[in-house]
């Protein structure tokens, strides 16, 4: 009886053990798998530095931009205002103003209007504005009449009017706050506007969420 009882026990023991190759292909498929894991994680790794690397030189080029976009803006202080005009030689209005400085400072062409160029950028809040944005007023009792280049500090510059110079002006001033419309953003080649922080914010979590 005893003798029974041993060959039982031997054959359902026999039949629970995993197969000795089985058992193999289970190793092999978990070192497979760990390789996997490290080349993954390694992946990440340099994906999350060349994120760095691109938000860095992002926010170099939005930057150098922005300032050569300023610096240009600035240095036609003291043209004429005349309605039409669009260059040095001729004088400016102030959409003509705006429409000279992004085409020769970025190659950006914009509609020739006030109200065309508020429609062709993008909107952004008053608290967001960053030196080289657009800032529209009503000053013809239309809206977005007027546009100016933000350049900084509450400031703007713009060819006023008939009889003035091409200036700077503080936002803040009554006459201007009362009749502040709104300010705008202009993309640039690649969608990403004059201020890439938001990209750059979208890039960086796209790494933290490899990591």
């Amino acid at each position: 009886m005893s003798r029974w009882l041993i060959a039982l026990l031997f054959v359902s023991a026999t039949a629970h053990a995993a197969p000795p190759e089985l058992r193999d292909d289970d190793m092999n498929q978990l070192l497979v798998n760990r390789s996997l894991i490290s080349q993954l994680r390694e992946a990440r790794h340099h994906m999350a530095e060349r994120t760095s690397d691109f938000v860095k030189e992002a926010r170099q080029s939005v930057a150098e931009k922005t300032s050569d976009l300023v610096v240009t803006a600035m240095g036609f202080i003291g043209v004429p205002y005349r309605r039409g005009g669009n260059s040095a030689e001729t004088g400016f209005d102030c959409s003509g103003f705006v429409r000279a400085i992004y085409s020769e400072t970025l190659g950006k062409v914009l509609p020739r209007r006030a109200d065309q160029q508020a429609q062709a950028t993008e909107k952004i809040d008053k608290n967001e504005l960053k030196p080289g944005d657009l800032v529209f007023f009503n000053t013809m009792r239309r809206a977005f009449s007027h546009v100016g280049i933000y350049v900084g500090d509450g400031n703007f510059i713009h060819a006023p009017r008939t009889g003035a110079q091409v200036r700077v002006e503080s936002m803040q001033s009554a006459y201007w706050a009362r009749r502040f419309d709104g300010a705008r953003r202009v993309q640039d080649s690649d969608g990403l506007g004059l201020d890439a922080s938001k990209a750059a914010l979208a890039m960086q979590m796209q790494a933290s969420q490899l990591q």
